[in-house]
């Protein structure tokens, strides 16, 4: 028979056969949806992950008093940028009096190898900013301006960094300058900050780090509470490439414990985090996260297989008889496999286009539902690459499925077929 005959007649039997065919073809889109909405979730996230590690500078270190586990953040976070406002680490003690951070241990880490830039910082929280007769409670960070410009990869919307010579001035996030306040906070205008006055060098373009204040460490000593000169709250360490991280963390770990007089691990006051080491994690995890999802999604396929082998023995049997006519006429073992093949793979092919339109509505629908899990305004996209994977899945697991029972019916002896009852 010509393969054009193998799927008129594939056809027929799925025609004929409606209900259970649809039901069995559900199953199979449901699983194909699933799979394939989860590969483009994961890959808008992949890619918006990259967009904000391009973001990041991954050479950068911080150095935090309190010993505890590096928590991972993201720009703006933890892991973020120096100077925006970053958390703290927590100490994993419960001492009232956690250890400081003072320029004694910057000495120390000056000996250290494979480093370009390293210097303290300061934050204070709840502050007081007036500004044309408003007041709002911000943080502000307090920088080396002789060293932080070198250390960030902010753009600007106007405006300059804080440089070495500056004093009483800050540079300031797109939301203060423009959302925070009734009237907009523009260059060169003066923000009064607990009492004391500073004027606006810069503005950082929009998100990065909307909300930060930066001024110089200096300044920011003498109003930030329990601020001390030559004491810090982090330390930033910038490494000469990504490829010395590594060894650089290590040397920072071992010359502090040096110089502080630790000799046991256990007892470190102090936490070394890099922001390479978040942004590895964060790709295995969601690595990880995309193949558990992946799997849960998977078995709404294993049971759509077991559906179209039930609904091909099914078939197979309705069809007892004139597979028997068929025989009878000429037709080979061959052809009857070959048609109930084709049965099989196209209640697979039907499903999967299906099975990607679920994908795409569903995808589509996402950010009207207030389902938002990237940055980037395109929202999730299914790739022709996904697309083409999806209905393959389908049209294989339909093949695999339908074997046996497509042989069974080829093997059928066509007396034993036509006195079928």
């Amino acid at each position: 028979m010509r393969r054009s005959t193998y799927i008129k007649l594939a056809t027929n039997i799925l025609v004929h056969s409606k209900i259970r065919s649809w039901l069995t073809i559900i199953g199979i889109v449901i699983g194909v949806g699933s799979v394939v909405t989860i590969m483009a979730l994961s890959d808008s996230m992949s890619a918006d992950m990259e967009e904000q590690f391009a973001d990041m500078d991954l050479t950068l270190i911080q150095v935090t008093p309190g010993y505890s586990h590096a928590s991972m953040g993201g720009p703006g976070g933890g892991g973020g940028p120096p100077g925006s406002g970053g958390s703290s680490s927590s100490s994993s003690s419960s001492d009232d009096d956690d250890p400081e951070l003072t320029k004694k241990d910057i000495q120390a880490l000056k000996a250290v190898d494979n480093i370009d830039y390293i210097y303290g910082q300061i934050s204070g929280s709840d502050l007081e900013v007036y500004f044309m007769g408003e007041t709002a409670d911000l943080s502000v960070t307090g920088v080396d301006p002789q060293v932080w410009q070198y250390t960030v990869t902010y753009e600007l919307e106007s405006g300059r960094l804080l440089d070495a010579s500056d004093t009483n001035v800050v540079v300031i996030g797109y939301g203060i300058a423009h959302d925070m306040f009734d009237d907009e906070v523009g260059l060169n205008r003066v923000l009064t900050i607990e009492g004391k006055s500073y004027r606006v060098v810069g503005i950082l373009a929009e998100d990065e780090s909307d909300n930060a204040i930066i001024m110089p460490i200096d300044s920011a000593v003498e109003i930030v509470e329990d601020a001390e000169d030559d004491v810090y709250d982090t330390i930033v360490v910038k490494a000469s490439d990504t490829d010395y991280v590594e060894t650089v963390v290590e040397d920072v770990e071992e010359r502090l414990m040096l110089s502080r007089g630790i000799m046991d691990e256990d007892d470190r006051d102090f936490s070394v985090s890099d922001s390479l080491s978040q942004a590895e994690s964060a790709s295995e995890m969601m690595e990880s996260m995309t193949i558990f999802l992946g799997a849960i999604a998977g078995v709404s396929l294993l049971v759509g297989s077991v559906g179209i082998a039930n609904t091909m023995l099914t078939s197979v049997m309705e069809k007892t008889k004139e597979i028997g006519t068929m025989k009878a006429i000429g037709a080979k073992n061959g052809d009857i496999l070959m048609i109930f093949l084709f049965n099989s793979a196209l209640v697979g092919f039907v499903g999967g286009v299906l099975g990607i339109l679920l994908s795409l509505a569903l995808t589509s629908l996402m950010p009207y539902l207030g389902i938002s899990m990237t940055r980037s305004s395109m929202g999730m996209t299914v790739a022709p690459s996904l697309m083409v994977m999806g209905i393959a899945i389908a049209v294989f697991i339909g093949v695999l499925s339908g074997i046996i029972p497509a042989y069974n019916a080829s093997k059928m002896r066509p007396v034993d077929a036509l006195r079928y009852e």
